[in-house]
């Protein structure tokens, strides 16, 4: 017997009731973004390399260890997508959309990383997110923050909050992290080696490490909403002041860091305890630099994505009732005659917007185990004298009611 073949590790497949609860999801989130005026964008799951490179960092974990990254037969670097923004970005530049006032958007579909595969955390993900370009002040942090915590609501998840921070701006952070490379240098024995490296070419990452010897030297490393300058304070204020009046819950964490220097003011994040170590389900900021990284004019900016696998495994978790499709009639044929007459009669339920499942014809014990299985709401029967009369006999399996009537009567009764 030849070998099973089985899906790469970390990267798993979608099956109907897992893919139920993303639907769910996707529907209620594609209403929240009409609501605050977003556009749906679809963008490709191959970039250039260096689309990247640039806009992560070759030095980050994730372009250095877990890319995706190939050479094409017209030796072209690609690679598969590791996350939306930088490519939502390309797409905003190349469409020359610079100059035509704010632009928001959202996206859903595959990332990929190469990562060690853990409950929550896959190779292949998939992410629904939102950029908004032009976005300038903190007006639009808070209508940015309260769509993402409608988002959340949405879907009715239990057990999550929200935790924001300020990272400042170009004239306050080389103060900051002068200071926190002075303290980091009086820790740096008890720290982990990863974070010897980050404390000199990117020091706020330390604060985020997850070695637990190391966060027990940071609890009193100086803090950088403790270092803004008045602009940062003013907008971080409002943002505060704009969450509160809009009865969004929210925490000030100050551990809440980004990697790279393009990240300014507003980061934040939304928060589960019921999926271990991995509790982010959806984390976002504002990136003021990034359009002007990649080639473009300064643009004020800001974004967030979520995962879909742990939103669907806390879908599970908090119990939320997901409906499914499911099937409104099966048509069951009574001997061979009446098989035409069946498909047609099936085609006719579905043209009016039912959903139906044609059992298949044959043995009619067979046909109504199918019907069962499938959790049909009414049976269709159709035998020779329902053909003759262009009927049909309806069963609801529930009550067990049984009534025949035409077409039309039929699709009124089951709707």
């Amino acid at each position: 017997m030849a070998k099973q073949l089985q899906s790469i590790r970390g990267i798993h497949d979608g099956l109907p009731g897992e893919v139920a609860n993303w639907q769910f999801i996707e529907r209620q989130f594609e209403q929240v973004f009409r609501q605050y005026a977003f556009a749906e964008v679809r963008l490709p799951v191959l970039e250039p390399t260096e689309l990247f490179v640039r806009s992560i960092g070759e030095e980050t974990d994730i372009v250095s260890k877990e890319m995706y990254a190939f050479e094409d037969q017209g030796g072209d670097h690609l690679c598969l997508r590791p996350e939306g923004t930088a490519g939502a970005v390309r797409a905003y530049l190349q469409a020359g959309l610079t100059r035509s006032g704010g632009q928001r958007w959202y996206y859903k579909g595959p990332m990929f990383r190469r990562e060690r595969p853990q409950k929550g955390r896959l190779r292949q993900f998939q992410q629904i997110g939102a950029e908004w370009f032009g976005a300038s002040g903190p007006a639009e942090d808070i209508d940015m923050l309260a769509m993402a915590w409608q988002l959340i609501q949405s879907i009715q998840l239990q057990h999550v909050h929200m935790e924001i921070n300020s990272l400042g701006c170009p004239d306050c952070r080389p103060a900051y992290r002068d200071t926190l490379q002075a303290y980091l240098t009086d820790k740096q024995q008890h720290l982990c080696e990863t974070c010897h490296q980050r404390m000199h070419s990117n020091p706020m990452r330390v604060l985020d490490c997850k070695v637990q010897s190391c966060q027990q030297q940071l609890t009193d490393a100086p803090e950088m909403v403790a270092h803004l300058c008045e602009p940062c304070t003013s907008h971080f204020d409002t943002l505060k002041t704009g969450l509160a009046a809009l009865a969004i819950p929210f925490v000030v964490n100050a551990r809440i860091v980004r990697g790279l220097d393009y990240y300014n003011r507003t980061a934040f994040e939304i928060i589960t305890d019921q999926l271990g170590a991995q509790g982010t389900v959806l984390a976002g900021g504002r990136y003021d630099g990034l359009v002007s990284e990649l080639g473009g004019p300064a643009t004020p900016a800001i974004g967030f994505a979520a995962g879909l696998e742990r939103l669907g495994l806390l879908l599970e978790a908090s119990a939320v009732s997901v409906s499914s499709a499911g099937v409104d009639v099966a048509v069951a044929a009574l001997g061979d005659a009446t098989l035409s007459y069946s498909l047609q009669v099936a085609q006719q339920l579905r043209q009016h917007g039912l959903t139906v499942l044609h059992c298949g014809g044959g043995n009619a014990k067979r046909q109504f185990k199918v019907a069962d299985r499938e959790s049909a709401r009414f049976v269709a029967v159709l035998g020779e004298d329902e053909m003759q009369a262009q009927s049909l006999t309806l069963k609801n399996l529930a009550s067990g009611e049984q009534i025949t009537c035409d077409i039309t009567e039929a699709i009124q009764h089951i709707k």
